[in-house]
């Protein structure tokens, strides 16, 4: 186990949270694509409202790939030379 997932599993736990819902690659991988298509802010309010999307039943898959065509949307960035 590598220290973001001991990381995450131990916040998970502190929240009350099943860790089976804290998928980090997906969470990451939108972080990513907003602060390249936006601005590095933009990432950590992505995150939240995914989690708060996700909280309120939205499918977080779904909800993800909606925040990250939105910030394509925004830049108008449809690939990124470092993918």
């Amino acid at each position: 186990m590598d220290d973001i997932a001991d990381w995450t599993s131990q916040a998970c736990t502190e929240l009350g949270i099943d860790a089976g819902q804290a998928d980090t690659a997906e969470i990451l991988a939108l972080a990513r694509d907003v602060q390249r298509a936006a601005e590095r802010p933009a990432a950590i309010v992505a995150v939240y409202l995914l989690g708060v999307a996700a909280g309120r039943g939205a499918d977080r898959e779904e909800a993800a790939a909606r925040l990250a065509d939105l910030a394509k949307q925004w830049s108008g960035t449809t690939c990124d030379w470092r993918d």
